[in-house]
C-alpha cells in the first residue's frame, strides 16, 4: 500500500476520486485510440475494395462475359466454389445508416446499478451511451376509418337524403391507396399469386380479403397507371437510342411474346401474339430515326431493312456464335473461329481501356481492331458454318460496329437483356396471365418497376401516389424522366 494504510478515512476518498478522474482519462484516450483504429480499418478496407474493383470479370461482378474475352481465366478452387463462406476477402462491410432522432418513436434508457463484477454501487458517468436500435411492427399494422353518411329530411320535397362520400373515399372503397399499394406491389413487384397475397393480407395485417376484392384492387392499381404507361409509349419512337428484345409468355396455354424496350431513363414493357417486326413498327413506327441495339434476330434485320433502321447489333451474341464455331469438330472451321476471336478479344481489349486515352485515340484504336475483325470474318474456309458467319460480316458488317461513330452507344444488348430477366422471374413464378386484362396489368407494373429501378425511386411510393391521383380524380404523376 506504500504507506496509504495509515491514511484516515477521508485522505482514502480523496485518493480513490483521484484515481477514478484517472481512470476516465484513460477511458477518454482509449476510447480515441478505438476511433482511430476504427477509421483506419475503414481505410484499409476501402483500399482492398478499389482493389478488389479493379480485377472484376464476369465471374465477380454483374460485368458482362463478353468481357472475359481479354483476361486469363480464375483458378479454381480446391473445391470448385467460393473460396469462404459468408464475406469475401476484399470485399467492404455492409452496415446501415442508424435511425435519425426523428424517425425515434421511443427511447428507453438502461442505467447501471451494481457492478456485475463485484456487486459495488456503481457512480454513473457522463458519457454517451450504447444504443441498439430496434424496429418492430405494430401488433395490429391496420387504421380502420369508419365513414358515416348522416341522413337528413328535406321537408320542401319530403324526401331523405345522406351526405354524399368524398369521392376518394368512395372510390377507393374498403381498401385505402396505401394498402391497396402494398397489394400491388406484392403482386407485380413481389411475383405473389392472389391466394400469397391473400395469406400475407390475413396472417400478417389480420385483413381477411377474398380473391375477388384483390382482383378489385389490383385492377384499380392497373387502370391508375395506364396514362403514365401510355405517356411512355408515346415517346419511344423520339428516342435517340433504344435497347431492345423479347422472350416467351404464357397465357393459358397460348404462346404470347413480351418485349422490352429499354431507354436512357426508362423502361417499356409490351406483350404481343407476334414475335415479327410489325410489333417493332407499331411501337416505333415506320421514321425512327433514333439507334436500335439488339441481337441479329431476323426481326430487327427486316425492320432495319424495311425502313432504314441504323442498328447496334450485339457483340455479346457474335462472340457465343463464335465460340460455337471454335467448339466445332471440324479442325479448319474451329482454327477460322479461333482466329475470328482473338480478333474480338482484342477489339474489346480496347473497349475495356477507354478511360486511359483520349477520344480521338480511342476511335482510331477501335477501327483498327474494327478492321481486323472484318477482315478475318469476311475470309472464311470453304465451310458452310464459316461461310454463314461470313456473309453475316458482309451484309451487316457495319451494324456491329456502330458504337464507334455514335456516342452513347453500347456495343452489345445486355441493357435489354438484364430488362427482361425480371419478367423471366415473374413468368416462372406466376405461370402467365390469362387474358387481356392480366396482360395490361403485366406490361403497367413491370414498366413502372424497371422505370422506378432506373431512376432510383421507390416502386411503392410511386404506386401510392398513383393510386391517390386516381381515387381524387388528380393528374397521374408521370413516369417520364425529369430534367435532362
Amino acid at each position: 500500500m506504500g504507506g496509504r494504510e495509515n491514511l484516515s478515512r477521508e485522505q482514502l476518498l480523496e485518493f480513490i476520486e483521484r484515481l477514478e478522474r484517472r481512470i476516465a482519462v484513460l477511458e477518454t484516450q482509449n476510447a480515441d485510440l478505438a476511433g482511430r483504429l476504427e477509421a483506419t480499418l475503414a481505410e484499409n478496407a476501402d483500399l482492398k475494395r478499389r482493389l478488389a474493383a479493379a480485377s472484376k470479370n464476369s465471374s465477380n461482378s454483374s460485368k458482362p462475359p463478353s468481357s472475359d474475352i481479354t483476361k486469363p481465366p480464375k483458378p479454381p478452387t480446391k473445391d470448385g466454389g467460393r473460396r469462404h463462406l459468408g464475406g469475401q476477402p476484399g470485399h467492404a462491410r455492409h452496415e446501415r445508416t442508424p435511425f435519425a432522432p426523428d424517425q425515434i418513436n421511443q427511447t428507453i434508457d438502461y442505467r447501471p446499478d451494481r457492478c456485475p463484477d463485484c456487486g459495488a454501487r456503481m457512480r454513473p458517468l457522463v458519457r454517451p451511451p450504447r444504443t441498439l436500435q430496434q424496429v418492430e411492427l405494430p401488433e395490429t399494422p391496420l387504421v380502420v376509418t369508419e365513414h358515416r353518411a348522416h341522413a337528413a329530411w328535406c321537408p320542401c320535397c319530403r324526401r331523405t337524403h345522406y351526405a354524399a362520400w368524398p369521392p376518394e373515399v368512395e372510390k377507393a372503397g374498403l381498401i385505402g391507396p396505401r394498402l391497396s399499394a402494398l397489394i400491388a406491389w406484392l403482386k407485380g413487384v413481389g411475383h405473389c399469386s392472389f391466394s400469397t397475397t391473400g395469406r400475407f393480407c390475413r396472417d400478417v395485417l389480420g385483413l381477411g380479403l377474398s380473391r375477388g376484392q384483390l382482383a378489385k384492387v389490383v385492377g384499380k392499381a392497373g387502370a391508375a397507371m395506364r396514362a403514365a404507361y401510355d405517356a411512355l409509349a408515346a415517346r419511344l419512337p423520339e428516342e435517340p437510342c433504344l435497347n431492345v428484345d423479347e422472350t416467351g409468355h404464357k397465357e393459358n396455354g397460348d404462346a404470347l411474346w413480351t418485349w422490352v424496350f429499354r431507354a436512357r431513363l426508362y423502361t417499356v414493357f409490351k406483350i404481343d401474339p407476334s414475335r415479327g417486326s410489325e410489333v417493332l413498327m407499331d411501337a416505333l413506327g415506320r421514321g425512327f430515326t433514333g439507334v436500335l441495339g439488339c441481337d441479329y434476330f431476323s426481326a430487327y434485320r427486316k425492320y432495319m431493312g424495311d425502313f432504314d433502321v441504323p442498328v447496334q447489333f450485339c457483340l455479346a451474341h457474335l462472340i457465343r456464335d463464335v465460340k460455337f464455331l471454335v467448339d466445332l469438330p471440324d479442325p479448319v472451321t474451329a482454327a477460322y473461329g479461333r482466329r475470328l476471336l482473338e480478333e474480338l478479344r482484342r477489339l474489346f481489349h480496347v473497349i475495356h481501356r477507354r478511360e486511359t486515352m483520349d477520344a480521338a485515340r480511342f476511335r482510331r484504336a477501335l477501327e483498327r481492331a474494327r478492321d481486323r475483325v472484318l477482315k478475318v470474318g469476311k475470309g472464311p474456309p470453304p465451310r458452310i458454318e464459316a461461310r454463314n458467319l461470313a456473309n453475316r460480316f458482309c451484309r451487316h458488317g457495319a451494324a456491329y460496329f456502330r458504337f464507334i461513330t455514335t456516342p452513347g452507344i453500347e456495343p452489345t444488348n445486355n441493357l435489354a437483356e438484364q430488362a427482361i430477366r425480371f419478367v423471366v422471374q415473374d413468368r416462372h413464378v406466376t405461370q402467365g396471365t390469362r387474358g387481356p386484362r392480366g396482360r395490361r396489368w403485366s406490361e403497367r407494373i413491370w414498366t413502372a418497376t424497371a422505370t422506378c429501378a432506373q431512376q432510383g425511386r421507390s416502386v411503392f411510393e410511386y404506386l401510392h401516389q398513383t393510386l391517390v391521383a386516381h381515387f381524387t380524380g388528380s393528374p397521374t404523376p408521370s413516369l417520364l424522366p425529369i430534367g435532362p
